[in-house]
């Protein structure tokens, strides 16, 4: 089932290598070739998420006033969702679409291991990368591509440090992708109208880049490299499309306010000009 996924990843390696003679660099490569393609999904994941993020006071009014029917409940929220143009699924979108391209990159790189009995079925013929390969030259900064943390740190700790290392960067980014979210809800103080089900949530998303740095220990280290340079490719994605946003929208709740009087205060009657005597001088004739 996976294998055109593996055939295309394979092809795309070797074409990479013969610009980068590195297996680390084409695949740091690859990853952000496939990010780059994947920016469409990963701008409609963080404008989602902000969105949600946003509207937490307006679900937890809606919380209140529906408590007592859960129906109803769920049909406000729906159209509320529909309103603000968010999806509460599409924060995971980018990773569903990845899962996938991270099991074919780990069988590829599976069958790159010493004793395969063919381990370049699945790049192109003739290519650099395969005589790469059968020279057993899968290096990147100290590590062997096609070995696991948890396989490195069996033949000694000292050389198993770049692999954990990578595996320490994978939940450090992951941290750092939910603060680039989160950060101006803080900020400006939105964060404490959160509902108890948004904090939970906040609560899961704080343990899940632990689990994925567990996962990530078990995995062979060219794909946490791919993992790894993936954040940081998203890391940079999303910096962009929150300065975007935020060019388009007011700096914060309190600019709005202030926008909102100053409309009103150009919305009433002009009073009548002159001093206090003048005006006592107009009512007395009539």
């Amino acid at each position: 089932m996976l294998d055109p996924i593996i055939n295309f990843l394979g092809a795309t390696l070797s074409f990479l290598y013969q610009i980068f003679p590195n297996v680390g660099l084409a695949i740091i490569l690859l990853t952000v070739l496939v990010n780059l393609a994947m920016f469409p999904l990963t701008l409609k994941q963080t404008r989602s998420m902000k969105g949600m993020q946003e509207i937490q006071p307006l679900v937890k009014d809606l919380q209140k006033k529906y408590k007592d029917d859960r129906q109803q409940l769920n049909e406000e929220m729906v159209a509320l969702y529909k309103e603000k143009g968010v999806n509460p699924a599409a924060g995971c979108l980018p990773m569903i679409v990845q899962l996938p391209i991270w099991f074919s990159l780990f069988r590829l790189l599976q069958s790159f291991r010493p004793g395969e009995a063919d381990s370049t079925r699945f790049l192109s013929e003739n290519s650099g990368l395969a005589d790469a390969i059968a020279a057993q030259d899968t290096n990147f900064l100290g590590m062997d591509l096609v070995l696991s943390p948890n396989e490195a740190i069996q033949e000694g700790i000292g050389g198993a440090i770049p692999y954990l290392l990578l595996v320490v960067f994978i939940i450090v980014t992951g941290y750092y992708q939910q603060a680039q979210l989160t950060k101006r809800r803080k900020k400006d103080g939105s964060a404490a109208n959160d509902s108890p089900q948004a904090k939970q949530m906040q609560t899961f998303t704080k343990v899940l880049p632990v689990v994925f740095g567990f996962i990530s220990y078990t995995l062979l280290a060219g794909v946490d490299l791919y993992i790894a340079s993936g954040q940081v490719v998203r890391i940079g994605q999303q910096a962009l499309i929150i300065r975007l946003d935020e060019r388009e929208k007011p700096e914060s709740m309190d600019e709005v306010v202030e926008a909102e009087v100053e409309e009103a205060e150009l919305e009433k009657p002009k009073k009548p000009q002159g001093s206090k005597k003048k005006q006592q001088k107009r009512r007395r004739r009539y």
